[in-house]
Parts: structure tokens; C-alpha cells; sequence
């Protein structure tokens, strides 16, 4: 295993310097799925949940998630996003999440 980059040599966090480092593409996706009740699938699919739509409002947190990654993740810079997709697709036992 390699040297943890973001520890020193007294294993101190510390930020580490990446104003030499040349810029890359790169493509990120995590997916995962939320499992809900039968009859909260049913409101979220007739968009009858009584806060309004919730998959929009996740949709939102998403982006917003993504766009603050440097905020949320300790030790992380930040980061030149040029595009954040969200899609959330209703099961029939969930909802099935792709960013």
C-alpha cells in the first residue's frame, strides 16, 4: 500500500499542494436506491405527498451536494464541476438513485 498523501510525516492531516498538477477530465457516477413503503411509493409516483415533490427537492439536494463537495469532504479542494445529473427513477419498492 502506498503513502497516504493527505498525512504527514508524523501522520498529521494536512492539505496536500496540487498547484503543479495538471488539469484532468473526470467522470464520476454513484448509484444507490432508497426503499420506501408501498404506499409512499404510491404518493410519490401520483405526486400527492402532502410537501410538494420530493424528487425534485432531491434532485436539488443532489446538485447542491455536488457543487459543495469541497465544503462536505474534509481536505478536499475544490473542484471544477461543468455538469451534475441527478436521475431518480420510481419502482415499484423504491426509488432508484444516479448521479
Amino acid at each position: 500500500m502506498g503513502k497516504l498523501t493527505h498525512l504527514d510525516e508524523a501522520g498529521n492531516a494536512h492539505m496536500v499542494d496540487v498547484s503543479e498538477k495538471v488539469d484532468t477530465l473526470l467522470v464520476a457516477e454513484a448509484s444507490g436506491f432508497v426503499r420506501l413503503a408501498k404506499e409512499t411509493v404510491e404518493l410519490l409516483r401520483d405526486q400527492k405527498l402532502p410537501k410538494g415533490d420530493a424528487l425534485a427537492a432531491a434532485r436539488i439536494a443532489g446538485i447542491m451536494g455536488a457543487k459543495n463537495t469541497s465544503e462536505l469532504i474534509p481536505l478536499c479542494h475544490p473542484l471544477q464541476i461543468s455538469k451534475v445529473a441527478v436521475d431518480l427513477a420510481i419502482v415499484p419498492d423504491g426509488v432508484a438513485v444516479t448521479a
